[in-house]
């Protein structure tokens, strides 16, 4: 069973809802979506609001990008 989340806050800056993890900025909410994301903060929980706008678009700064690994040259 997952864990709730947490670490989300939201603060609203010029015209703009501004969603952040731990500190980090993770999404930008603008025009319309802003307001509806205000209206459905007030009646439900946030913190799952936020974790299911922000989605998998997110990694915090400590985790981990993985990917090719870069192979070695070797000497001829």
């Amino acid at each position: 069973m997952a864990s709730r989340p947490s670490g989300y806050e939201w603060v609203v800056r010029d015209k703009a809802v501004v969603i952040s993890h731990h500190g980090a900025e993770a999404s930008v909410l603008r025009g319309e979506r802003a307001h509806q994301f205000v209206r459905e903060v007030e009646r439900g929980d946030p913190q799952l609001l936020m974790a299911r706008i922000v989605g998998g678009t997110y990694k915090a700064p400590d985790e981990r990008r993985t990917g090719p690994k870069p192979r070695p040259r070797g000497r001829r």
